[in-house]
């Protein structure tokens, strides 16, 4: 995990001031994608511990990152369950001690819910690879077949689908990305770029035209 630096700005969580987050996505419901927090380590045990009670037992079902500009921004944690965790401890001087960094995230960043054919993403913002990132994505979300040529027409009918969006909330160096197949309504549209020759067998040639190859 990279160290914390000071060009990078670092957001308050109101809930608990003794916390610095770098970098938080979250979905269009406002529901956390992805977090990463630096503090000592028993601010970071209990803010884990607070996610896991309810309200009533001083939980954190949401929390608040206060941006740059002094605005608040609501995080909805939802199903504590679906997130993992990350915890390197920095054994370094600083200012505060030695300090551990966490980064809290839905599974679905590091394995596709293959079953839904759903799955997130966290890009580098500006990647210079983010094209390549989201098609691996798709090719191991989607249960179709798709060709490695097929990659700027498919992304392209996915975004125009809705089928592949940016997620709303991102503080920090990160994006994040949502993948939700309409499989049906994929298969269909597919199936129609494939016989008007859109989509071919390999990049030189249009399906149309493309000759039947005997299997032996």
């Amino acid at each position: 995990m990279p160290a914390p630096s000071s060009a990078k700005p670092l957001y308050r969580i109101d809930e608990c001031p003794d916390l610095m987050a770098d970098a938080c996505v979250g979905d269009e419901q406002g529901n956390l994608v992805f977090l990463s927090i630096w503090a000592r380590d028993t601010a970071v045990q209990e803010f884990l511990a607070r996610l896991t009670l309810g309200r009533d037992e001083q939980g954190l079902d949401q929390f608040h990152v206060i941006t740059e500009q002094g605005a608040s921004i609501s995080v909805f944690v939802g199903n504590v369950e679906n997130l993992e965790k990350r915890i390197t401890r920095a054994y370094r001087r600083t200012l505060f001690g030695s300090l551990t960094n966490v980064w809290l995230f839905d599974r679905r960043c590091v394995k596709p819910d293959k079953a839904n054919a759903s799955a997130l993403a966290l890009l580098p913002r500006d990647s210079a690879h983010r094209l390549d990132r989201l098609w691996t994505l798709v090719q191991d979300t989607c249960p179709l077949p798709l060709l490695d040529h097929w990659r700027d027409t498919v992304l392209e009918l996915l975004q125009t689908r809705r089928m592949l969006t940016g997620l709303p909330l991102a503080l920090g160096p990160l994006e994040g990305h949502r993948l939700a197949l309409d499989v049906p309504a994929l298969t269909k549209a597919l199936g129609e770029l494939i016989r008007n020759g859109t989509l071919g067998a390999t990049q030189y040639e249009l399906a149309a035209n493309a000759p039947l190859r005997r299997v032996a």
